[in-house]
């Protein structure tokens, strides 16, 4: 997503021909900074960054993201990114005349249930693949961005659906060949691998009802509870006998928007108090990374590697 992100996975080893510079929104530097260790694969929606990689990145795979009319997922992205198809008809055939080599891109939104918005993305592209074509600009790779769901409160389709849905899209608009593919998933490959351990700072009655403050909000780990749109499961740690009860979720900053959850129906032991503890299960995803660097003093999420290597 940026120079950040790319030394970081140099310096980690990976090869610059193995990294794609996803992000459309990026400063004429930043792309220099790319280009010059060697990445050669970028995303693209406007003219002026079509125009700045023609220039700082010569030669290089562009991937035109057009906008789809697709289902919103949990956090869509709304009209920040993209352009519509019309558009990128013209990027395409603005990033071939630059000696740029262009191909499709398209995401369906973070968290996206609907395994159909692939197929809505696959039509759109075919349908800019043979116009371009028509044009003499002829392309061969599509990138189909993320999106793939996990599960936190509720069920999502398994990988295996997804997959269905794109190869068979794939076979309806594009017979006879196949496009390079490119995928971005990011939460659905490791989400499950982290857990978040929050303490209760206070349980307290406001009106009819019982909140429940945690260390731990949408500015140091939960932005992503913003709009209530990621319910996370809560699991209370060690035994609490007893019925549990309904319950506000909110968060230990003095902003008034540091509520994680009051429309979503949560249940907790009645028995819950300061210093215990719960777990969040599937929070390896957009917590840690989220978190701020010191939002009334509160520091970032310190974050622990667990893990099994080799046969031990």
């Amino acid at each position: 997503a940026g120079p950040a992100e790319l030394a970081l996975c140099l310096e980690r080893g990976a090869a610059p021909a193995d990294l794609a510079y996803g992000n459309p929104i990026k400063k004429p530097r930043d792309i220099a900074f790319a280009f010059e260790r060697g990445v050669r694969e970028f995303t693209s929606d406007s003219p002026a960054d079509v125009d700045h990689l023609g220039r700082y990145a010569p030669g290089s795979a562009v991937s035109v993201r057009v906008v789809l009319d697709a289902p919103d997922s949990v956090t869509p992205f709304g009209r920040k990114f993209g352009c519509e198809p019309a558009e990128a008809l013209d990027l395409v055939l603005r990033a071939a005349a630059l000696g740029l080599r262009p191909g499709i891109a398209f995401h369906v939104g973070s968290q996206q249930p609907d395994v159909a918005a692939w197929e809505i993305g696959i039509a759109t592209a075919a349908k800019l693949f043979a116009e371009a074509e028509a044009q003499g600009v002829a392309m061969t790779r599509l990138n189909l961005g993320g999106g793939f769901a996990t599960t936190h409160r509720t069920g999502v389709p398994p990988l295996a659906a997804y997959a269905a849905t794109i190869t068979t899209a794939l076979g309806t608009y594009f017979p006879g060949r196949r496009p390079e593919l490119m995928l971005e998933p990011g939460r659905v490959l490791v989400a499950d691998a982290g857990l978040l351990r929050t303490e209760v700072v206070l349980v307290a009655r406001r009106g009819e009802r019982r909140w429940v403050y945690l260390d731990i909000g949408r500015y140091n780990g939960l932005a992503e509870a913003e709009n209530e749109a990621i319910a996370y499961r809560f699991e209370p740690v060690g035994a609490h006998a007893g019925p549990a009860g309904p319950v506000v979720l909110a968060g230990p900053t003095c902003d008034g928007d540091d509520v994680l959850y009051q429309r979503t129906p949560y249940e907790l032991p009645l028995s819950l108090r300061s210093g215990d503890r719960l777990d969040l299960p599937g929070t390896g995803a957009y917590t840690a990374s989220y978190a701020s660097v010191g939002f009334n003093g509160i520091e970032p999420l310190r974050t622990y590697c667990v893990g099994r290597w080799g046969n031990a």
